[in-house]
């Protein structure tokens, strides 16, 4: 991310003076004393998106990053005051984590901020003792808690979708999942889930990432949304089940390589037939087999995935597959989760995504099913690619 230096300020300050309606007039005089504050300060700005950010956190400090209620949202901000003059203010309350300023195109400020501490009662302090502070005539400070957006809700899941599994898959592409809530009832089509996370970075990160990685990895369209106020926030069960934490291992890339350490057979496991294929888990390993037809992007193989990718790569000449199986970790119900890397080598790109393996249930070694599952869902891809041509 580009640091804002004072030259930097001057120049996006000053660069004609046009803003988003009509034109605006930059104040020379207040420009410079931020020019001159940042110098002799050494204080270093960062601009990131129509904002520049102090911190998140600071070069010096001790202890956690801030938890839940922790920033301010500050308005009424004059067009002409910046960071020189905000920054010494709300930090005469308390150590600032992190502040930033809303900017637009002309260099002025947009009127409001956040300032984000290490406590909730240090906020707390900063809205008692600043809420109406007057900056210049006629200008009072409005200072309020901010409530950070940490809930997505994600719609059109399948039918048969369980919470515990969600929360493992998820858990797995994206950082910071909390909690997970399942809604099913009338006017919701399939499944729909309200995911609770660590902090509203971490979820406009899923929010980015989520929607494309459940099409690439399952074939599934599901719809990402904010929840639209915190009051709707359905009742988790406590205490709530955090995502496990993947911790990669070197990579099996030959099946005669040693086997990860099997936990004892589950008799049975919770995660159901329906579910497991929808997030593109092996189909016929998990207990009876299945005769009612695959869900909507799904393809069922009566012959090993592995061969038939074989010969698909032979008949397109791009070469022999190569496989990297990554063990990730095991789940509660006794699955064992994978992450792979397909390399084919006249494909446009590498394959990637993860699998579930429930071992003891097939004569094949785990790696062997490990492979088999990534070998289906490269199918499945690069079927869906061609399809969509």
């Amino acid at each position: 991310m580009p640091r804002a230096s004072p030259a930097c300020v001057t120049a996006r300050l000053t660069n004609g003076g046009r803003g988003h309606e009509g034109f605006s007039v930059v104040n020379l005089e207040r420009v410079q004393a931020l020019e001159a504050w940042l110098k002799s300060t050494n204080t270093k700005l960062t601009q990131v998106n129509g904002q520049r950010k102090y911190g998140g956190p600071p070069e010096v400090w001790d202890g956690p990053p801030p938890g839940a209620r922790c920033e301010v949202f500050i308005s009424q901000i004059p067009r002409d005051v910046y960071e020189d003059l905000l920054i010494p203010l709300f930090s005469s309350v308390g150590v600032l984590w992190e502040f930033r300023l809303m900017m637009n195109f002309s260099g002025q400020n947009r009127g409001f901020a956040y300032a984000k501490y290490g406590t909730a009662a240090i906020a707390n302090d900063a809205i008692r003792q600043l809420h109406g502070y007057t900056l210049g005539p006629g200008t009072r400070l409005n200072v309020r808690c901010s409530i950070e957006k940490r809930h997505l809700c994600i719609q059109n899941l399948p039918a048969s979708t369980q919470q515990e599994e969600l929360l493992q898959v998820l858990g797995l592409l994206s950082a910071g999942v909390e909690s997970v809530a399942l809604k099913a009832g009338p006017g919701i089509e399939g499944v729909s889930a309200v995911v609770c996370f660590s902090s509203h970075h971490a979820a406009s990160m899923a929010k980015k990432v989520l929607g494309e990685e459940f099409k690439k990895q399952f074939c599934l369209e599901i719809s990402i949304k904010w929840l639209s106020a915190e009051k709707h926030i359905p009742d988790e069960p406590p205490p709530p089940q955090r995502a496990p934490k993947g911790l990669l291992m070197s990579p099996l890339k030959h099946l005669g390589q040693t086997s990860p350490r099997l936990p004892p057979r589950m008799v049975s496991p919770s995660i159901p037939t329906a579910f497991c294929r929808a997030v593109g888990g092996p189909a016929t390993q998990y207990g009876p087999k299945c005769t009612s037809s695959p869900p909507r992007g799904q393809l069922m193989f009566s012959v090993s995935p592995v061969l038939l990718l074989q010969k698909l790569s032979e008949a397109s000449g791009w070469g022999d597959p190569q496989y990297e199986m990554f063990f990730s970790h095991t789940g509660p119900d006794g699955f064992l989760y994978f992450t792979y890397n397909v390399h084919v080598p006249g494909a446009p790109k590498t394959f990637r995504g993860f699998v579930m393996i429930l071992p003891g249930h097939c004569s094949s070694t785990v790696l062997e099913e490990a492979q088999r599952a990534a070998a289906q869902q490269v199918l499945q891809k690069v079927c869906s690619s061609a399809l969509s041509v």
